[in-house]
């Protein structure tokens, strides 16, 4: 299979391989931090937005949203979960929006997408330019130092008659700057059973060379992987919360 074929030729399957996940939680705690760190304004911009989940919550939560995706069969569900919204397709690396927003997020790890250091340099002046005067940056990172090849994460659910299992892991050689998010769909009907794999090939990086990439532009906040209370960063994890508010 190509790679990003299970995202682009299975994007129908994307909300049951993220059904476990609590967006509501996700979002509350980003709002959280902008109320704390931001500019008291209310628009904002979601990169690789996929089908809008969280910008579902950010609109209940009075925010003006866009979502922007690389990939139109996403931004397609997306638009209709959130007509209210807006939706761009461009490459997170590489944007340009014609008014600036009071917060920028990016979850699920997708900030690892940059797949070099040189297109995450990219995607964080982007940021930067896109954002107004104390504007906030957040988004969820994986230290590559810290990864485990032998973890992944798993879990089932029933849809239409079928049984799906989703499997998630990264895989990190040990040295250079792309890591890999290996996945996996099973799906089981009337005891047939279809398999699918991908690997996708995302940057990798450390939290101290990212921590460097972001400070010229941005007061720079590392908080634990944890959305249910806000605390710092243990230096330990290798997952974090960054809250980059803009220079």
């Amino acid at each position: 299979m190509l790679p990003n074929a299970l995202y682009t030729d299975l994007s129908g399957y994307y909300d049951l391989m993220c059904a476990d996940i609590n967006y509501q939680a996700q979002t509350n705690t980003v709002l959280r931090l902008a109320q704390a760190l931001g500019n008291g304004g209310k628009t904002h911009l979601d990169l690789a937005c996929g089908t809008a989940p969280h910008i579902y919550h950010f609109l209940k939560a009075g925010y003006q949203s866009i979502g922007l995706d690389i990939n139109q069969p996403m931004l397609d569900i997306a638009q209709q979960r959130c007509p209210q919204a807006q939706f761009m397709l461009q490459n997170m690396c590489e944007f340009t929006l014609s008014t600036s927003v009071d917060l920028i997020t990016c979850f699920l790890y997708s900030i690892h997408y940059s797949a070099s250091i040189a297109q995450l340099q990219h995607c964080i002046r982007s940021v930067y330019h896109a954002l107004t005067p104390g504007g906030v940056f957040c988004f969820n990172a994986v230290d590559k130092d810290k990864i485990c090849n032998n973890s992944s994460v798993r879990h089932s659910t029933q849809h239409d008659g079928s049984q799906f299992v989703f499997e998630s892991g990264w895989h990190y050689s040990g040295q250079g700057e792309q890591q890999a998010l290996n996945l996996s769909i099973s799906k089981t009907c009337t005891a047939q059973t279809q398999h699918w794999q991908d690997q996708h090939t995302m940057v990798a990086v450390s939290f101290t060379e990212l921590e460097a990439l972001l400070l010229p532009y941005f007061e720079v906040h590392i908080l634990a992987h944890d959305y249910d209370k806000l605390t710092p960063w243990d230096t330990q994890s290798g997952n974090a919360i960054f809250a980059c508010v803009k220079r």
